[in-house]
């Protein structure tokens, strides 16, 4: 599908013109008006031991959905399938079946490491001008309301694939429990009761679908409150019983193209052949040695995987083991890392049907410890440009608005079969389309809304049927011996690429058990300033941090970090103290 640079540089001429007054929208004013999503408190979570199979999700019940199919002897992707079913029922903001999601499996037996891309696609009516109107960008706060903003779900469709190979128990058998639940009622938790009051997503409470789901009598549903969602109960048994099609063909395909279509703000063209086409894919894991380990994650279009990797690169040039966990050298070296490989990310991470994403330059070691001189021990520069990695195209970064509101889960089952599972709707509550019973995303705004930047294409602009960007970084952890070790991931937009490097350091440099590395203060550096946990013993350290040139921010990093770390006579489960989630096993 690749086209030669200047030909699409000339195709976009135009477009260049057209938006040459927005050519110099600031990445650091979008990304700074894009906090995490709200925080709700803290939650007492201690670290879980397992002799056999073990779950961690962002709720209980969803948790325990996954480990009662585990309890019936099924398999890793089994239980991935029960737990994201049932996460789309009790934690709807966050992610569900009309979102997408990353798989990292692990086929213990055949010690075998695979992928499966279920990210959403754009229809196949979109072009680099989706965002603009009347020769303007979109404000992404506008954008990202209603139909405009809705790519094609692809988690059902990645669910069935990973369920074909790697599943064992009956399709049917996994939606059970969930249809129970949506049938008969669940406990609505604190933090859906909370980001409900928050009203940070006007489509929900304005749509009559959703308004009418939360927002029963005008008021938003509350802690405790029982719910229930027939729509989604028929929704899962037409799913249980006809697999994919279901959801992208017949009557429910029909039903999510013309919400889309007719929504009230931006509607949108997604059709019935855009889902009718859709298809997972199965890819490669990309994977690079960290010390004694060798880490792997996602690869293209999720940019978290190669972006966890390169800052793990970076950091092998340093002695990270001698270094206290909250230590200022621990955090200037993080975020420094950080700074480099976000440059890199924004620069040349985007779908690669569309664009040739030079991976293995950014990760060869040269690359690397070459980018590691730019280090300076003792201060912090000037925001950190893209570097040259071998094969690098000659395409340009710029800001794509990619929201918080997604979940991840760890899974190994008895057999040592794993899944590291990152799952998305973007925004909290997604596009505020709800159809079925589920809502809808509104991923196309992680593309970058401008497609030209400097007179140069951006790497991440939309087009027909392309996937968009991603942060999600489901990674694992592999010993010299090839043996599983760590499972790990988180929700929090493009901060995932943070969370989840801080805490492997945490776990394979500074030797913390799984629960104390959740626990320790976040930092976040994205290219833009450094994010300093609020209420944590880094406040202390701000005035040292913009000493050191810094532009320091305090404020919530409201991660959902969800790990597993496999002993040689146990598993060892922990969540992330910011949200609800809870590990089970046995």
């Amino acid at each position: 599908m690749f086209l030669p640079f200047n030909t699409l540089r000339t195709a976009l001429f135009g477009i260049s013109l057209t938006l040459c007054a927005f050519s110099t929208y600031s990445a650091l004013a979008q990304q700074e008006s894009r906090e995490p999503e709200a925080a709700t408190g803290r939650y007492q979570q201690q670290l879980v031991t397992s002799k056999s199979y073990m779950v961690t999700a962002a709720h209980p019940i969803a948790t325990e959905a996954g480990r009662a199919i585990l309890a019936k002897g099924g398999s890793a992707v089994d239980a991935a399938i029960a737990t994201q079913l049932m996460l789309g029922l009790v934690e709807p903001q966050s992610s569900g079946i009309g979102g997408g999601a990353f798989m990292l499996h692990w086929q213990n037996k055949q010690q075998r490491l695979t992928s499966f891309d279920g990210r959403e696609t754009a229809p196949a009516s979109a072009t680099p001008l989706l965002f603009t109107e009347n020769g303007k960008l979109m404000d992404w706060r506008t954008a990202f309301v209603g139909g405009k903003s809705v790519g094609v779900p692809g988690v059902v469709a990645m669910l069935y694939e990973a369920h074909q190979q790697y599943g064992k128990l009956k399709w049917a058998e996994l939606f059970t429990d969930t249809i129970a639940a949506a049938e008969h009622g669940f406990a609505l938790s604190n933090r859906t009761a909370a980001q409900l009051a928050k009203g940070w997503n006007p489509g929900v409470a304005e749509f009559d679908e959703p308004k009418q789901y939360f927002f029963p009598k005008g008021k938003a549903r509350v802690e405790g409150e029982i719910v229930k969602n027939p729509a989604y109960a028929a929704t899962l048994k037409a799913i249980a019983k006809e697999g994919p099609a279901a959801f992208y063909q017949g009557e429910l395909a029909k039903a999510i193209s013309e919400r889309v279509q007719t929504a009230p703000v931006n509607p949108g063209k997604l059709s019935v052949a855009d889902l009718a086409n859709y298809k997972a894919i199965e890819r490669d894991a990309i994977c690079m040695p960290y010390r004694v380990y060798k880490v792997c994650g996602m690869a293209p279009p999720s940019s978290g995987g190669v972006a966890v990797l390169q800052i793990l690169g970076l950091l092998q040039q340093f002695d990270m083991a001698k270094l206290a966990p909250d230590s200022i050298q621990a955090t200037h070296l993080l975020a420094q890392a950080a700074k480099l490989a976000f440059a890199d990310r924004d620069r040349y991470v985007a779908d690669p049907a569309y664009v040739a994403v030079p991976v293995a330059g950014m990760l060869a070691p040269n690359y690397l410890a070459s980018r590691a001189t730019l280090i300076d021990p003792h201060k912090n520069g000037a925001l950190a440009v893209a570097g040259e990695p071998k094969d690098a195209p000659a395409l340009i970064s710029a800001s794509s608005p990619e929201l918080p509101n997604t979940s991840h889960f760890s899974i190994v089952d008895a057999e040592g079969n794993a899944v590291s599972m990152t799952t998305s709707i973007e925004n909290v509550f997604g596009s505020g389309l709800m159809v079925g019973g589920f809502l809808l995303n509104n991923q196309l705004t992680d593309f970058s809304l401008s497609p030209v930047q400097d007179g140069y294409l951006v790497a991440n602009r939309v087009e027909s049927g392309k996937r968009p960007r991603s942060s999600m970084a489901p990674m694992m952890v592999f010993d010299q011996h090839n043996k599983l070790v760590l499972l790990i991931g988180s929700p929090g937009g493009s901060r995932i690429i943070n969370y989840v490097a801080q805490s492997l350091v945490a776990i394979l440099d500074w030797k913390l058990d799984v629960q104390q590395a959740l626990n320790l203060p976040h930092m976040t550096h994205r290219n833009d300033y450094l994010a300093l946990e609020q209420g944590t013993v880094l406040e202390q350290q701000q005035a040292t941090f913009e000493a050191m040139g810094y532009k320091v921010q305090l404020q919530d990093l409201n991660s959902g970090l969800h790990v597993i770390m496999l002993t040689s006579d146990s598993l060892q489960g922990a969540a992330d103290p910011r949200r609800e989630g809870s590990v089970a096993g046995k």
